[in-house]
């Protein structure tokens, strides 16, 4: 069984997923122009060992470009936004607000591939 969640930290301040298109904008903004860290965290349990869970956090620096007020309502409007934390998606139009990244690009993505292979590096050789 494997667990992954993910924020975006901001200075002081955690984001999650925005509850509504204000709360995208507003959370867009705040990140336009600056950096920001994704950050996941995987838990895993193996069959039979239920009582020894297996734990990881991956973290990913992102560079927003400075976006102005047209952009950001663009953005909001596709509704991309939605169930993603941060408020975006690099793997969709959200690349259009990324500067540029340092760090694991799939943990931006959501799953964290490197850190699940540290994790379970036997799951690359599991028959199916």
């Amino acid at each position: 069984m494997l667990g992954v969640d993910t924020i975006v930290v901001l200075g002081d301040g955690i984001h999650g997923k925005p509850s509504d298109a204000d709360a995208a904008r507003a959370t867009l903004a705040a990140l336009a122009g600056r950096d920001h860290v994704v950050v996941s965290g995987l838990c895993a349990v193996r069959p039979g060992a239920a009582d020894t869970p297996l734990t990881a956090v991956a973290h990913t620096l992102v560079r927003f470009r400075d976006v102005d007020a047209r952009t950001l309502d663009w953005y909001v409007e596709t509704g991309e936004w939605r169930e993603r934390a941060g408020g975006y998606a690099i793997q969709g139009k959200g690349a259009a607000l990324v500067a540029g990244i340092d760090g694991d690009y799939l943990n931006v993505v959501g799953l964290p591939v490197a850190a699940l292979l540290e994790l379970l590096p036997e799951i690359l050789h599991a028959r199916s």
